[in-house]
């Protein structure tokens, strides 16, 4: 039978929020089963907590961030991505701040912090996947994404920026799990920004944190970094890591193929309103045995981590 996962101990992390500047302790410990990935704001009086949901992504200005009730917690993705990326079905996650530590950018200081808790199996509950059973897609402008029946994971994304450091890589880029190592070939792909875009970030009091510590920058011709690029193609890995981490705010894998075109945390959360909205388009699955899981999700069993 396949279980749901959670961590085996609690672990502990200080880091900055992107764009809010602040200082944020980090803490993610295990849970119950059926108890889902929930954020709790520990820093307010109430301690208002919320199990993450394809309903309460309210602000995709950059991130992709949950509000409900007014309360707010921000750059979710990265994290959500590396949940995903262990296949985490239960956890709690206490933040101090309206937002989570972008820490370098990418999601594998996620990674290395879930590998030190360690990832445990929980034998009282099955894991459950989303399989979608029908073509899904949501469209704006030019931008498009789309989800369809597949049996397995795969993403297909591809990115276009008029940009000479964009016109040395490749924007396009095909990864079915089932074959590719998510900590391996995408869990170190960092956010990136341009220069230009400070003036805007500053106006709409986004991106206090940002540095070259924690993103690439680009200026109108090159990568500022000195280290340069971790991936040939980082730019468009970077965009299959956050959607990844914007998808899983299902708290359910998906058993689908995800394609898009110039998407981003707002089309990302669109399609998966969309895909919820059609209760013909998607069923709840289970498995009891190894062997019937697709392969994409075979990869990472806890004691491989």
């Amino acid at each position: 039978m396949i279980y749901q996962r959670t961590l085996q101990s609690p672990i502990h992390a200080v880091g900055v929020g992107l764009h809010s500047g602040q200082k944020v302790d980090l803490t993610l410990s295990p849970a119950a089963v059926d108890h889902g990935i929930v954020f709790r704001r520990v820093d307010l009086p109430e301690r208002p907590s919320f199990r993450v949901g394809v309903d309460l992504v309210n602000d995709t200005r950059l991130s992709s961030t949950l509000v409900k009730d007014g309360v707010r917690v921000g750059t979710i993705e990265h994290l959500m991505s590396a949940f995903a990326g262990l296949g985490i079905d239960n956890v709690l996650v206490d933040v101090t701040a309206s937002e989570i530590p972008i820490m370098d950018g990418s999601a594998a200081p996620f990674l290395y912090l879930l590998q030190q808790a360690g990832v445990v199996e929980q034998k009282a509950a099955k894991k459950r996947y989303v399989r979608v059973k029908k073509p899904v897609e949501a469209v704006e402008g030019d931008k498009w994404v789309r989800l369809s029946p597949f049996e397995g994971y795969k993403v297909k994304l591809t990115i276009e920026f008029n940009h000479p450091a964009f016109k040395k890589s490749a924007q396009s880029v095909e990864l079915d799990f089932a074959q590719t190592s998510y900590i391996k070939e995408v869990a170190r792909a960092r956010t990136f920004g341009f220069m230009h875009e400070v003036e805007y970030m500053v106006l709409n009091d986004l991106g206090r944190g940002g540095s070259m510590e924690n993103a690439i920058v680009l200026d109108d011709y090159r990568v500022l970094n000195q280290g340069g690029l971790r991936f040939e193609d980082e730019f468009v890995r970077h965009k299959v890591l956050d959607a990844i981490g914007d998808l899983y705010v299902l708290g359910y894998p998906l058993i689908a193929s995800f394609e898009g075109f110039k998407s981003g945390h707002a089309m990302n959360n669109k399609l998966l309103r969309e895909l919820m909205s059609d209760p013909d388009a998607w069923e709840y699955v289970s498995f009891d045995h190894a062997d019937d899981v697709p392969g994409s999700f075979q990869r990472y069993q806890p004691s491989r981590i």
